[in-house]
């Protein structure tokens, strides 16, 4: 060991490996950090003597090394350099190859980083490179020195030797709390819970002067495995070399110089031995599936993973929970729609065959007149979805969601609170390397300017003139995808008019009856498999878009790359549900002028029934078919086809070479380096909010989502929980008291979810109309005859030649066919014009949507306004807390100046015949004034600020 650096390669007693896999070779020193590297010895050869005809073919690939340095040249300088080693007739050069000098590149770049490490106060160990090519670690531990100065500087919250009593709330609360405690005693996971509930430390943000505050029991556990990766973390990002100007990690693994940086797990989370760990537990008791009816271990999570990743469980945890609430009352509505159906009196009539409805053809010259009971199925089942109590579901879920909301902030408050993150400042973050070589070009390109304006001393950095080029790509291309987006719909709406007439000319009876059927499953498939593709290839854009503007934090770059991804994605997912609710059978024109697209085929309409069912049909395969592949089988396969094909790759780039120090059983470093680089939470939270979406925008249209929500998330957090503890190398600690900008897009859509329900009740579905005739038309107030009033009058006569029915098997001869509108008769001087009932229900549905959007806005704003962000207890905590600190931190100093007047008191005695100038500087000591009594009498004056 020299200067804290333990090469792998000194003595065969180190070459062991520690026991634990968690330690140094000394098995004393904990491995806090891991930087894995691919090497490459260099494949060198010898040059013949200087001036023979074998080196002169050979001078492009002549280099010289020499202290590090590798320089190439022509045969000229090598014989110069050659020369001046007199009396060393056998000198030979070192020919090397592009790849041989760029791995000698990397290996300098490797041993100035990890001496700069060094410096830095870390401790490192290094693996030995016995083989020709293959795979090395070096290993970081950080001693108390180095923990204690990061803590400091990173102001790091820990727990001082001060606890006090958190005062719970009385009265009814508190029963009804211990009563819950008890009924869900069984579905607590196993995990250790501090001794006294009722019991906080008080923390405060580490300071050496003040280490006589904490509750210091031993220096190696007293900072825990998460905080020590973070304090080395943060020093791996801040330690730059000069090679190529690298400023961290980040930069040297993105110029290949490091293949990965990850803190290790804590040990095997299965295995035959004993030893708990924290791994171990959470696996046990949180990411199995058999452990889908537990709590989370939220502080657990918290304390392994950090604050934003157990923000993140929390929230799922949380959203999780309202959605039962949400799908019982869902349930509820459902089955009102299966009871009212027989008593439904629209669908009667529809279904009587009494009442003979001849119905104009849906196509041209090949469909003939039918009638009206022949969709009773469909009028049937519309009405499970499209009843009076979905008006009060959409209700409901509008304050349902500003409720989760509201209820969120609260627990993330208290959350807050219990894991000291209240105060909580932004930490500096570094500048992103790609940034950093983007600034570096820049300097380089105005090195003239500023040799020029010596006087110059503004600090570089990137301006909107630097990024134009990418902002501009960025807004082309963003509208671009979304014009593929629209276009792949319309590609949809064509296949679904297409299909139809070619189904429709089809000799086969059963094949004619169903088409309507056959289009809209086969058409509702195409657009999952078309949204599933594009979501892959958006993602993709979005992360390319935020790379190009070049965004100088990480904390930047992701809130760039959240707004792009949502926004394609969004478009994407929402593009075909929006054109059925609201465009489909909107521009389809009469009989007699209907609307053609491609010449001759007619634009589709909606069902008898309505658009509603067809709505409800496209939500749910959509949102199944997105749940099941896109969020399990993908989550799933894809991880476990990655790292099948990085260990393929390694097997293959690597040579079959015995390793004679190499332990039997694989470390630790080695099994986290064969698993998935976390990269990031954005995946886990889009594909959430996309699902919170579809429970809240068009939930009008199906009440059971709120359900499949339900049980897709039950399956989901068991599903991230096995991939973070199995599948993911351990991520790096962020501390954040807030999830961030994602909280703003679950608001924007809670409130555009109120207007969305509002037009989807009023122009999706039947209620306005059902309930103009019923209180304006009808002549006894019941709905008998509301079919017929919808259904307007067209004189066959009228039809344009060429699309008469062929071959009609009504054996009458039809006068007049009946279509669904609001529209005046052929005998009418107006005839085929919109009727007045049409716009008194236009008037009636814009008006419905003005009340609804008014009314759910009002109730989410009493309801925000109710129900405070701030737990009234845990605001009663914070401010007790800070008393607290005061307290102690004045109970410790006035404890300290009673020891140095102790101190003093004994030296006065022993010091009596003392000189004059003793005196004074026992009196300058002490600089405190003094009552006859001895005691201090200005001690709160000199201590009022803590």
């Amino acid at each position: 060991i020299i200067n804290n650096y333990l090469d792998g390669t000194q003595g065969g007693a180190m070459d062991k490996a520690s026991p634990s896999g968690m330690h140094f070779r000394d098995s004393k020193r904990k491995v806090d950090y891991v930087l894995a590297y691919h090497y490459r010895k260099r494949l060198s050869r010898p040059l013949h003597r200087v001036g023979s005809p074998e080196c002169t073919r050979r001078s492009a690939s002549l280099a010289l090394v020499s202290n590090g340095d590798t320089r190439k040249g022509h045969v000229e300088d090598g014989q110069q350099a050659l020369q001046e080693w007199p009396g060393l007739p056998g000198v030979e050069g070192i020919v090397l190859s592009p790849l041989d000098a760029l791995e000698e590149q990397k290996q300098l770049q490797r041993e100035e980083y990890e001496r700069n490490l060094v410096e830095a106060g870390l401790e490192i160990e290094k693996d030995p490179e016995n083989k020709s090519q293959g795979l090395s670690f070096v290993r970081i531990h950080a001693p108390w020195q180095v923990l204690s100065r990061e803590a400091e500087l990173l102001k790091i919250k820990m727990p001082t030797k001060k606890m006090y009593e958190i005062t719970e709330e009385g009265g009814i609360l508190k029963t009804l709390n211990e009563i819950w405690c008890k009924l869900t005693e069984p579905l607590q996971p196993q995990v250790p819970q501090q001794e006294n509930t009722k019991m906080k430390n008080l923390c405060y943000p580490f300071s050496r002067e003040k280490i006589y505050l904490y509750n210091i029991k031993d220096k190696d556990t007293f900072f825990d495995n998460a905080t020590r990766s973070r304090i080395v973390r943060e020093i791996l990002k801040r330690t730059s070399t000069k090679a190529r100007n690298s400023m961290g990690i980040s930069t040297l693994i993105a110029n290949n110089v490091y293949d990965a940086a990850y803190p290790l797990h804590d040990g095997e989370y299965e295995g035959q031995n004993d030893d708990m760990n924290e791994r171990k537990l959470l696996y046990r008791e949180w990411a199995r599936y058999r452990a889908f009816y537990k709590f989370q271990p939220i502080h657990l999570i918290r304390k392994y993973f950090g604050e934003k990743i157990g923000l993140y469980f929390a929230w799922l945890g949380l959203y999780t929970e309202f959605l039962i609430p949400s799908s019982v009352v869902g349930i509820i509505v459902f089955l009102y729609g299966c009871i009212t159906i027989e008593s439904d009196i629209p669908s009667k009539e529809m279904c009587d065959q009494r009442n003979a409805f001849t119905m104009c053809p849906l196509c041209d010259k090949f469909c003939d007149y039918w009638n009206l009971s022949s969709a009773c199925a469909t009028a049937r089942a519309s009405h499970l979805f499209d009843n009076p109590a979905t008006v009060f579901f959409s209700i409901f879920m509008a304050l349902w969601a500003t409720m989760f909301l509201e209820q969120w902030k609260r627990l993330q408050m208290r959350l807050s609170y219990f894991w000291d993150l209240t105060g909580l400042e932004e930490e500096e973050e570094h500048p992103r390397p790609e940034y950093e070589t983007k600034l570096l070009q820049k300097k380089l390109k105005n090195k003239n300017i500023t040799t020029e304006n010596p006087n110059k001393d503004e600090k570089e950095k990137l301006t909107c003139s630097d990024r134009m080029p990418g902002y501009a790509a960025n807004f082309g291309l963003i509208l671009f995808m979304i014009m593929l987006t629209f276009s792949a719909v319309f590609g949809v709406i064509v296949y679904r008019i297409t299909t139809a007439a070619a189904l429709s000319f089809s000799t086969n009876e059963t094949t004619r009856s169903n088409v309507r059927v056959t289009v809209t499953a086969t058409a509702v498939i195409i657009n999952l498999v078309v949204i599933l593709i594009l979501d892959e290839i958006y993602g993709a854009v979005a992360k390319w878009l935020t790379e190009i503007e070049i965004p100088k934090t990480e904390k930047t770059f992701e809130e760039r790359l959240i707004l792009k991804a949502f926004l394609l994605k969004f478009v994407n997912s929402y593009a075909p549900i929006f054109y059925v609710a609201f465009f489909k059978g909107r521009f389809v024109g009469r009989p007699g002028r209907y609307v053609y697209v491609f010449e001759g085929y007619r634009m589709e309409e909606c069902a008898p029934g309505g658009c509603l069912m067809e709505l409800c049909i496209q939500l749910s395969i959509i949102m199944l078919g997105k749940q099941l592949i896109q969020n399990n089988l993908f989550e799933i396969g894809i991880p476990k086809l990655k790292k099948l094909f990085r260990k393929l790759k390694d097997e293959r780039t690597e040579p079959k070479e015995m390793d004679t120090n190499q332990s039997k059983d694989p470390q630790q470093w080695d099994l986290d380096y064969t698993l998935e680089p976390f990269t990031g939470l954005t995946p886990e939270y889009m594909e959430m909010i996309i699902q919170f979406g579809f429970v809240t925008l068009f939930v009008a249209s199906f009440p059971l989502a709120p359900l499949f929500a339900l049980l897709n998330n039950i399956i989901e957090v068991r599903l991230d929980a096995k991939k973070f503890v199995t599948e993911l190398r351990r991520p790096d600690t962020v501390r954040a008291k807030d999830i961030g900008i994602w909280y703003d897009i679950l608001s924007g859509i809670g409130k555009l979810s109120v207007i969305i329900n509002a037009f989807v009740i009023a122009v999706t579905s039947d209620f306005i109309p059902r309930l103009m005739y019923q209180y304006a038309y009808s002549q006894n107030g019941t709905m008998h005859g509301f079919i017929n009033h919808t259904l307007s009058y067209f004189n066959v006569s009228h039809l344009k030649a060429g699309t008469q029915p062929e071959n009609s098997l009504f054996a009458q001869d039809v006068l007049f066919c009946r279509f669904k509108d609001y529209r005046e008769p052929p005998w009418s001087p107006n005839q085929y014009e919109f009727s007045q009932q049409y716009w008194a229900v236009l008037s009636a549905r814009l008006a419905f949507v003005i009340l609804f959007q008014n009314l759910v806005m009002f109730l989410s704003v009493l309801v925000d306004w109710m129900i405070p962000d701030i737990p009234k207890d845990i605001s009663q905590q914070i401010k007790k807390e800070k008393t607290v600190l005061v307290d102690f931190f004045l109970k410790e100093e006035h404890e300290k100046l009673k020891l140095i007047e102790s101190i003093m008191t004994r030296d006065k005695q022993k010091c009596k015949s003392g000189t004059k100038s003793r005196k004074s500087r026992a009196a300058s000591f002490s600089q405190f004034n003094r009552s006859p009594k001895g005691s201090f009498t200005s001690f709160s004056s000199q201590h009022t600020v803590v």
